[in-house]
């Protein structure tokens, strides 16, 4: 499986942004997809993932109420809507695939990354 993300920018703080990811190289909704990110100095930690019909989602406590993980399957395409971002939400955002529950822990297929930097 092959990700590609991109969506990543310079924000000011409050604004909202919205990620992609898309995905190629197997069946798109045999995967559970999710984020993870990492911050300057700081260590890669999960987001949020989403099953493979769309129909669950799972959030890090850090992602709660401001942040929602979406798919399309017809276009094999990861979203995440990030909400009233804050500075420490500046870090590195990498889309991830797995069959399974290792997507919130460690996640088989790892895109490139995005980066997302917000000025206070």
């Amino acid at each position: 499986v092959q990700l590609q993300a991109s969506g990543g920018g310079l924000v000011q703080a409050g604004v909202s942004l919205r990620l992609s990811c898309a995905a190629s190289g197997d069946t798109f909704s045999d995967y559970y997809m999710g984020w993870f990110r990492q911050a300057p100095g700081k260590e890669r930690e999960y987001v949020a993932a989403i099953s493979g019909s769309g129909s669950s989602t799972y959030y890090a406590d850090s992602a709660k109420g401001r942040f929602t993980i979406s798919r399309d399957n017809a276009k094999s395409t990861v979203y995440l809507q990030m909400n009233t971002l804050k500075p420490e939400d500046t870090a590195v955002y990498y889309c991830t695939a797995d069959q399974g529950a290792a997507i919130v822990v460690n996640p088989d297929y790892w895109g490139q990354g995005t980066l997302v930097t917000v000025s206070s």
